[in-house]
Order: structure tokens, then C-alpha cells, then sequence
């Protein structure tokens, strides 16, 4: 199953020259960086990995979750139904929810550790350094502005 950013080929107007355009040899600014990380196959790929488990997990436990609404108004006399004591079929369900909560939780922390968290954060470190040239060129260029002189 694929789904598609909706805004992923939006263009994003203001960006470039005074005139919302730039020129051919205009230096690329923070959000050509990000515009070119977000295109990149690696930014892609941690996206992926995102969504094969969100997708599915968020299905399963919705399901989960309806299932047990469900039981619970159309079947109450299953869930009335004794388990062990005072304890009925709806409290074991109610209990499983919490219990599904929580292990969604750390299944998902597990996912995110070994699956995107490297990747995640090599993208990160890429982006910072082109941000970081872009940063350094600038601050050149305002340190060449500022032995100039100020502008009469």
C-alpha cells in the first residue's frame, strides 16, 4: 500500500529573489536545502519505514479498539459473562486495551530505534552541514559588508 504526501509537489511561493524568482547563479538558500533533502531517496526511505509500521499498527489497534466497543454494545451478555470471580469478559477487554496501549508504545519506540533513528538522524547531520556552509557564506558575505563600511 502507498500513500502519497499530498504536499509533496506543491510549489512553495516567496522563495528566491525579491520577485519570488531566482537566478541561475543564486546561491541555494536553507529552503532549496530542505526542499532537496525532502526529495531525497534517503528522506524517502525514513518515511517508508514510517509508514510500514504506522499504517498497520494504527489499522490493528483501531480494529481492536472497534471490536471492543462493539462487544460491548451489541453483546452484553458476552461480556458479562464471568472470567474468574467478579472479573467479566469486558474488564479483561478493557485491560487488554491498556495492555495494547502500552505495547504499541514501546513496539513503536523499538521500530523507531532500530529501523529509523540512524537514518533519522544521518539526514540530520547532512542537513545541518549544507545549512552550516550556508550559514558560513553568508556570515562571509555580512563580514565583507561590514569592513566595507556603511552604505552613504
Amino acid at each position: 500500500m502507498r500513500l502519497d504526501d499530498p504536499w509533496d509537489d506543491v510549489p512553495v511561493s516567496g522563495w528566491g529573489d525579491e520577485d519570488g524568482t531566482a537566478g541561475p547563479d543564486a546561491a541555494p538558500s536553507a529552503a532549496d536545502i530542505y526542499l532537496e533533502v525532502h526529495r531525497s531517496a534517503a528522506f524517502r526511505e525514513v518515511r517508508r519505514r514510517y509508514r510500514r509500521f504506522v499504517v498497520p499498527a494504527a489499522l490493528a489497534f483501531l480494529l481492536w479498539y472497534l471490536a471492543y466497543v462493539v462487544a460491548a454494545t451489541s453483546a452484553p451478555e458476552l461480556m458479562a459473562r464471568p472470567v474468574v470471580g467478579a472479573v467479566n469478559v469486558a474488564m479483561v477487554a478493557g485491560l487488554g486495551q491498556f495492555l495494547t496501549t502500552f505495547l504499541l508504545t514501546w513496539a513503536y519506540a523499538r521500530h523507531a530505534r532500530l529501523r529509523r533513528d540512524r537514518a533519522a538522524l544521518d539526514l540530520r547531520w547532512d542537513t545541518q552541514e549544507m545549512t552550516r556552509g550556508l550559514g558560513q557564506n553568508m556570515a562571509r558575505g555580512l563580514g565583507q559588508e561590514m569592513t566595507r563600511g556603511p552604505v552613504r
